[in-house]
């Protein structure tokens, strides 16, 4: 009981340390769009946190000359626009990012030629460039918003607490699975309806009811009473469905920043919120086993070591609400 309370404690403590606003590193964008046979569109956006807007740079064949960047700042992102002059095409040539070894987030790659198919990248530090392809696969936008929505859920440490609350909440598998798949309706929702335009929230209000959605299923936990259920405890996926809908807003605020193709819209956001929920049911269950692991083993210290892991859970996201809100 104590080495697993310790763990917990380890665990919580090194999620406070992390950004307030934990969406705040997020993958950068580089688009290249071929305009005619010798131009090409280059579009960098950077989050100024991360190190991407102030160590790395794009990355381009010597044949090809860059037009000053007409630069301008978008919330926590840096927008920088310019174009290309190439003597040839593009294709069996590298491009990408040069600094990437200094930053501390990827970035997406967008290539877009004439008469070709688009070609999609996830640039890292072990891979900062990018052979340009005569023939792209197909499936390479959607692969890469995949695994940007799997990363946006495993790294997104308030949307990630929030469904460890859940699963601490509720407990049984069935309901879990229902207040899941609530949740996941609704962020879908808000998630198309705010990339597409359609609803909106400003950011800054989003965040600070995220973290209050997970204050208040801390709370719910803490005060339980098997005798008496809560409204939270009885209807788990009505609560999990309204607070999609905040988390939603959310998503969509990390999608905007990091840019979305424009000719792949459908495909991106599709495989991005089909990414969201493959990284969300690895959190569900990995702590159902967690719970299920100490219930057999160690079932005395089940209920200690979920009150140790909810208060830490509610400190956390009380000290994100207060600096989410503070001016």
């Amino acid at each position: 009981m104590n080495r697993l309370i310790v763990l917990l404690l380890a665990l919580f403590t090194a999620l406070a340390a992390l950004p307030a606003r934990a969406d705040e590193l997020r993958p950068g964008y580089l688009e290249f769009t071929q305009q005619d046979a010798q131009t090409w569109k280059l579009v960098w956006k950077a989050p100024v946190l991360g190190g991407l807007a102030t160590r790395t740079r794009p990355a381009f064949p010597d044949f090809c000359t860059q037009s000053p960047p007409q630069a301008r700042v978008e919330g926590l992102v840096l927008v920088a626009e310019s174009r290309l002059t190439c003597t040839r095409d593009l294709a069996g040539s590298q491009v990408g990012l040069s600094g990437m070894d200094a930053a501390f987030t990827d970035a997406l790659l967008r290539i877009a030629p004439l008469n070709r198919p688009v070609q999609a990248a996830r640039l890292t530090q072990d891979e900062a460039m990018v052979e340009v392809a005569t023939i792209p696969d197909r499936w390479e936008v959607a692969r890469s918003y995949f695994v940007l929505g799997v990363e946006h859920i495993l790294e997104g440490y308030d949307h990630l607490l929030f469904v460890i609350s859940l699963v601490l909440l509720i407990g049984r598998t069935g309901a879990v699975i229902k207040a899941a798949t609530a949740f996941t309706v609704a962020h879908s929702i808000t998630l198309i309806g705010s990339t597409l335009g359609i609803v909106g929230l400003a950011q800054a209000p989003v965040e600070a009811l995220v973290a209050l959605s997970i204050i208040f299923l801390a709370v719910e936990i803490v005060k339980r009473d098997p005798a008496n259920p809560s409204l939270t405890e009885r209807l788990p996926w009505l609560v999990a469905f309204l607070f999609g809908l905040i988390h939603g807003f959310g998503f969509a605020g990390a999608l905007r920043e990091i840019g979305l193709p424009e000719s792949d819209v459908p495909t991106a956001l599709l495989t991005f919120n089909l990414g969201v929920e493959a990284g969300q049911l690895v959190i569900i269950a990995a702590v159902m086993v967690l719970i299920a692991l100490t219930r057999r083993f160690a079932p005395r210290a089940l209920h200690p070591a979920t009150l140790t892991a909810t208060y830490l859970i509610g400190t956390i996201s009380s000290f994100w609400f207060i600096e989410r809100i503070w001016p």
